[in-house]
């Protein structure tokens, strides 16, 4: 938890830079050279935030002993049976069973309380990881999926249940394909 508060500090202070930069009253345009600086260290600290949450996602996955994988775009994932019905296509409509939790394991979703879960893949709607995560599966299957803030809920959380900038953890299992 200590970690995801420095992290949620630094990010603040990121923030509160970035605002009282954008409020200088400054009549000049800025020069190729300031932007590119600007972009480049915006750059660096959108790393440095990724990396952090990939360190706090594998100490999680570690401490339960998950052999887990891990996308290009930093999806964590963990299929636990693979399902044997429809393959899982873009421009289908799944429909899910599934926990929605943050890594402290305050439980912030479930089709136990809110019903299936139905969308189109491929057509947003949903998280980006979600969408990724279940292309991993077919009609039947069970899978377990730690989305960073860059495939979950972003740098404003949903402004519900799911606070800014976080680490959620998904476990899903797909109920029905149909087209």
């Amino acid at each position: 938890m200590k970690k995801y508060i420095d992290i949620t500090v630094y990010f603040a202070i990121l923030c509160l830079l970035a605002g009282i930069m954008s409020c200088r009253n400054n009549p000049k345009e800025k020069s190729k050279g300031e932007v590119a600086r600007q972009n480049e260290s915006l750059l660096n600290i959108n790393k440095y935030l990724v990396g952090k949450d990939a360190d706090i996602i594998r100490a999680y996955a570690e401490r339960r002993g998950w052999k887990m994988t891990t996308t290009q775009t930093g999806l964590w994932y963990m299929v636990n049976n693979e399902g044997t019905g429809k393959p899982i296509q873009t421009g289908k409509m799944a429909e899910i069973k599934y926990k929605v939790s943050l890594l402290d394991g305050t439980l912030c979703y479930s089709s136990d309380t809110l019903g299936s879960k139905k969308f189109k893949i491929g057509q947003g709607g949903v998280e980006s990881g979600l969408e990724e995560g279940i292309l991993l599966l077919h009609e039947g299957g069970k899978g377990i999926f730690i989305m960073p803030p860059h495939l979950a809920h972003g740098l404003m959380g949903d402004e519900n249940k799911i606070p800014r900038r976080a680490i959620i953890l998904y476990e899903v299992e797909v109920i029905k394909i149909t087209n």
